[in-house]
C-alpha cells in the first residue's frame, strides 16, 4: 500500500466541506427555530427581529443569550393561564357573601348562621327565595307586599280597597244581629 498525499488532501477537503455544511445547516436551523420560538412567545415585532438577529450574528453564544432572555411562557400558555385565573375569580365572585359579616354563604340560605343577617326573603305567593332588594318575584311575577308600584292607574290602585269594602259589606249582611 502506498500513501498518496493527494487522497489525504481530498479527504480533508471533503471532511472540511462536510463540517462547513453541517455548521451552516446548524446556524440556519437555529435562526429558524429562534424565529418560530419567539413568534410563539412575543407579539412585539421589534423583539422578534432582535432575537433572530442576536442568534444570526452571534451563533452559539447568541442562542445562549436568547435562551436566557426569552419569555418563559408562550402566548398560548399565557392565554390558558389567564383563562384559569378568570375562572377562579368568577367562581369566587359567584359565591354569595353575607353583607353583615362578609363570610361566604350558600345560595339557598335565608339567614346568615354567623351574624343572623337576613339574606333573602320568601315570596308570599309562591314561597321561593328572593333577593332582599327585589320588589317583584322573578318566579311568579307577584309584587312584594307594601312595595310602591309606579305604573299603577287610579282604578288599579283602588281595586284592593273596593274588594275589601265588598268583603266587609258581605260580612256585615250575613252577621247575625245581637240583641
Amino acid at each position: 500500500m502506498t500513501f498518496d498525499p493527494s487522497s489525504l488532501s481530498n479527504f480533508m477537503l471533503f471532511l472540511t466541506a462536510w463540517g462547513g455544511a453541517f455548521i451552516a445547516a446548524l446556524w440556519l436551523s437555529l435562526i429558524v427555530w429562534t424565529y418560530r420560538d419567539i413568534r410563539a412567545r412575543a407579539r412585539d415585532p421589534l423583539g422578534r427581529i432582535l432575537a433572530v438577529l442576536v442568534v444570526a450574528v452571534l451563533f452559539l453564544p447568541g442562542i445562549v443569550v436568547y435562551l436566557i432572555l426569552r419569555p418563559p411562557r408562550t402566548l398560548d400558555d399565557e392565554y390558558q393561564h389567564t383563562l384559569e385565573e378568570e375562572a377562579l375569580l368568577r367562581s369566587i365572585e359567584d359565591t354569595p357573601i353575607c353583607p353583615g359579616c362578609g363570610r361566604r354563604t350558600k345560595e339557598d340560605w335565608k339567614v346568615c348562621p354567623n351574624c343572623h343577617t337576613k339574606l333573602k326573603k320568601t315570596c308570599h305567593s309562591c314561597g321561593k327565595l328572593m333577593e332582599m332588594p327585589w320588589n317583584l318575584c322573578p318566579y311568579c311575577g307577584t309584587p312584594t307586599p307594601g312595595m310602591r308600584r309606579d305604573d299603577l292607574t287610579l282604578d288599579e290602585a283602588l281595586a284592593p280597597l273596593a274588594a275589601m269594602e265588598t268583603v266587609d259589606d258581605e260580612a256585615g249582611e250575613s252577621a247575625p244581629e245581637e240583641g
